[in-house]
């Protein structure tokens, strides 16, 4: 079976379904997307308050207020913050008040404490403020039965600001996928371990487990299985019951040892194409178990490996987010250095992109090989060469997917 990206991706994306809402506390949920529209039940600010330190007063006894005549006031009372106090502001007295304070009654404006002595009992000031002036009102920002936020929202700092200022607790939300990783191998070493003969250290679950985290889901890294047609089969299905998605690496293409290809294509639901990209070629996706839960089965090459979370993982996540848009957004940028692309394939080449006066420059780093890990460290880019262009010339415009983007 041979598909195009393309193809793969409208398959996966038909198969993956978005997790179904459920309220989470407010921290909780930042980086998700509500799933209500959120009215405020309360205005904002909720009563008339100060916007300064300073005295409230009445403005139109400081008409003749002037740094060469100032005019003193009794000061009746003080109020700060949090505090309700009960003191007017007659015609000819001020209150000393302080920032977010209730305004007093009969009080209409703020004079700052930059514009007075700082007096306790009395208190001297060299200019008249504007009526109203330093005063926040009641509503200015939100009344209450405003809508605050639209369904759909990613909730991010400020959303959660909003959100925690008209006194929710929890929203709905779609919750982050639980994404389960597994790297397959005899020949795989953890990190920090002895390397025998012919042994590699792993670096798949790694690089995949915070592909994934960083892309907003909650991780279980599982670590190595043997090249064990059994210890796979049991491992995966003892994983299924904290999984939202499944990811493997390694054992998928057309070896005698790829045994995850062997073992689940026995289930009868999960397909192995050859998708037309580089690197990446070897992929398998379907579900697993009662719950039908999504398994992205990647090449074991750690390149290849990345790429492919990329462009069909990363997509399958946000859609169980329910974050648009899917995948990466592209930027046009010119390419620095020339290169071969085989002919029927995308291909997606490492580089080291920069935003210029010029607009988006990018140069490739390290080689084209799917084992070269050195050269995707250094990169912050993935060329992308459609499958009917072959060579690509220095100077010539591309599409770009900028790695380091947080979103879409």
């Amino acid at each position: 079976m041979r598909r195009t990206v393309d193809e793969h991706l409208e398959v996966v994306l038909g198969r993956v379904k978005p997790l179904p809402p459920f309220e989470q506390p407010l921290m909780e949920a930042l980086g998700l997307v509500l799933c209500e529209d959120v009215v405020s039940p309360v205005s904002l600010p909720g009563f008339d308050n100060s916007a300064m330190d300073g005295y409230a007063v009445q403005a139109a006894d400081l008409a003749e207020a002037a740094p060469d005549n100032p005019i003193g006031l009794p000061v009746v009372g003080e109020i700060a913050a949090g505090r309700s106090e009960p003191i007017v502001v007659t015609r000819g007295t001020c209150v000393r008040i302080m920032t977010g304070a209730p305004m007093p009654r009969g009080a209409d404006s703020v004079v700052p404490v930059e514009w007075t002595d700082g007096g306790a009992a009395t208190v001297r000031i060299t200019q008249q403020p504007r009526l109203g002036g330093s005063v926040r009102r009641a509503g200015e920002d939100l009344r209450a039965g405003d809508k605050v936020m639209d369904a759909d929202t990613v909730l991010g700092p400020r959303q959660i600001a909003v959100l925690a200022a008209v006194g929710r607790a929890r929203v709905s939300v779609r919750p982050r996928p639980r994404v389960v990783v597994v790297s397959t191998g005899a020949e795989l070493r953890e990190p920090g371990t002895r390397l025998g003969d012919g042994q590699i250290y792993d670096s798949n679950s790694y690089t995949l487990a915070a592909a994934a985290r960083a892309s907003g889901a909650i991780v279980y890294r599982v670590g190595i299985v043997d090249d064990d047609p059994k210890k796979i089969m049991d491992t995966l299905s003892d994983q299924l019951v904290r999984a939202d998605l499944v990811i493997t690496s390694g054992g998928v293409s057309k070896g005698v040892y790829d045994v995850v290809k062997e073992v689940l294509t026995k289930l009868g639901t999960i397909d192995f194409p050859e998708v037309a990209m580089q690197p990446g070629k070897p992929q398998g996706f379907g579900v697993m178990g009662e719950d039908e839960v999504p398994i992205f089965t990647l090449p074991g090459n750690p390149v290849s490996a990345y790429v492919s979370f990329e462009v069909f993982v990363r997509p399958a996540l946000r859609r169980m987010m329910g974050a648009m848009p899917y995948r990466r957004t592209p930027v046009r940028g010119i390419v620095m250095d020339g290169f071969a692309s085989p002919s029927g394939r995308r291909q997606f080449v490492r580089a080291a992109a920069t935003s210029g006066d010029e607009g988006w420059m990018a140069s490739t780093v390290g080689g084209h090989g799917s084992h070269l890990l050195g050269g995707l460290s250094r990169s912050n880019a993935l060329i992308v060469v459609p499958e009917d262009v072959t060579a690509v010339r220095a100077g010539d415009q591309a599409e770009l997917w900028l790695l380091d983007e947080e979103t879409g």
